[in-house]
């Protein structure tokens, strides 16, 4: 069965990098009701260019699984509270899918 990863990049203000974790963890996903969904991550990487850099991860059994979910009810939900993220971006999310090679 193929996996699908889906990443969003996030550039946030370092000073603000405790608050946006928050946020990311008292967030309602929905993620768990949705057909094909596995995991979901947020990893915070280095600092760079005066950004914290983010990722949020989430794995998937296909693309398909993926794309239904970004159609769906659940997504419609959990990204109803999306300004609550965007106040800390320093710019747009980056969003990149990825299909696994080997795991």
């Amino acid at each position: 069965m193929a996996v699908y990863i889906a990443m969003n990049h996030f550039r946030i203000d370092p000073a603000q990098s405790a608050d946006f974790e928050q946020v990311w963890r008292q967030r309602e996903s929905f993620l768990a009701e949705v057909p094909g969904f596995r995991e979901f991550h947020l990893l915070r990487g280095p600092v760079e260019d005066g950004a914290q850099l983010y990722a949020s991860h989430t794995i998937w059994d296909s693309e398909a699984a993926f794309k239904a979910w970004t159609e769906s009810d659940a997504f419609r939900k959990a990204h109803s509270g999306a300004r609550t993220t965007a106040a800390f971006l320093k710019g747009p999310p980056r969003f990149v899918g990825w299909q696994a090679v080997t795991l």
